[in-house]
């Protein structure tokens, strides 16, 4: 009768215990950005490497949380902190510099959660924060020297959001590009001091139009509103972060494609093996996180 009961209990221990089991064998991550997830840029390149992890690992192995849309830092620090604190997750990704004040208070209070935010390489001297950003300006110098050889009135058109972190790597080197390979051309740059207004970038790309443009480019989700205004005008474009091709059509000519997934791979191994963070990484050409992808 003892041993019974004694096998009883073992056996529906045993199964108590299954289910926690499995759940530790699953990686979760959860990402908050400040757009949508198909904004063809700066979001859409985040969720797409989460997509292409999970293609990579299986569903079994890796499930991810993505809440886009939360361009208010207050909104996504709500949501950063229910994430910390419930327990449930390996990884929380800030996806937006904005965050980073957010990130640096939530990992002193959560040392045994592990962070990541970009674009930045700051990671606070924090052992459990993983920094990130893209050395946009490489496959902006290739987009720039393209264009400067293409060009045919010698005027291109620059409509960039705020002039910080990657998108002022892109912007700074596509305008080198360009000097590279046709100093006779003039560059316009105009910073719209937004990511997000769709009006006040079809605004500045319409005016690049009128002084002659016939390239436009530009970064951030906001340049939906330029590339309609290039394929209105027969102007090319050049794009960033993700591939525009199907939306910029006929304009379209090479996309920069930031690769998240690469540096995300090695963040998950060093987790799984204690790490939780203290580590910044640059997505480059060289390491394959920064793609060129050419239309047609």
């Amino acid at each position: 009768m003892k041993k019974a009961l004694l096998l009883t209990l073992i056996v529906a221990l045993f199964i108590g215990v299954m289910p926690s089991l499995a759940q530790d064998d699953v990686f979760r991550v959860a990402a908050v950005a400040p757009s949508a997830t198909n904004d063809l840029a700066f979001s859409q390149s985040m969720y797409d490497g989460l997509m292409a992890i999970q293609s990579a690992m299986g569903e079994d192995a890796f499930q991810f949380d993505f809440q886009d849309g939360t361009f208010i830092v207050d909104d996504a620090a709500v949501a950063l902190r229910e994430w910390a604190a419930s327990g449930d997750y390996d990884l929380v990704i800030a996806h937006g510099s904005q965050f980073g004040s957010v990130v640096e208070e939530l990992a002193q209070e959560f040392p045994e959660v592990s962070f990541a935010w970009g674009t930045d390489e700051n990671t606070f001297g924090l052992g459990n924060v993983f920094a990130y950003t893209a050395a946009a300006d490489e496959g902006g110098f290739v987009n720039g020297v393209m264009a400067g050889l293409m060009t045919q009135s010698g005027v291109i058109g620059v409509v960039g959001p705020i002039e910080v972190g990657d998108a002022k790597l892109y912007v700074d080197g596509f305008v080198d590009g360009v000097g590279a390979s046709n100093m006779d051309a003039t560059v316009n740059v105009v910073y719209i001091q937004s990511f997000s207004d769709v009006p006040l970038a079809t605004e500045a790309a319409e005016t690049h139009i009128a002084n002659g443009a016939d390239i436009l480019t530009g970064t951030a989700q906001m340049v939906v509103g330029a590339i309609a205004v290039g394929g209105e005008n027969g102007a090319r474009w050049f794009g960033t972060q993700s591939s525009q091709a199907d939306l910029a059509g006929d304009s379209a000519v090479a996309f920069q494609v930031y690769k998240w997934d690469v540096i995300l791979a090695d963040m998950i191994g060093h987790i799984q093996s204690g790490v939780l963070g203290g580590e910044s990484y640059v997505l480059t050409l060289a390491n394959g996180g920064l793609v060129m992808e050419f239309a047609g």
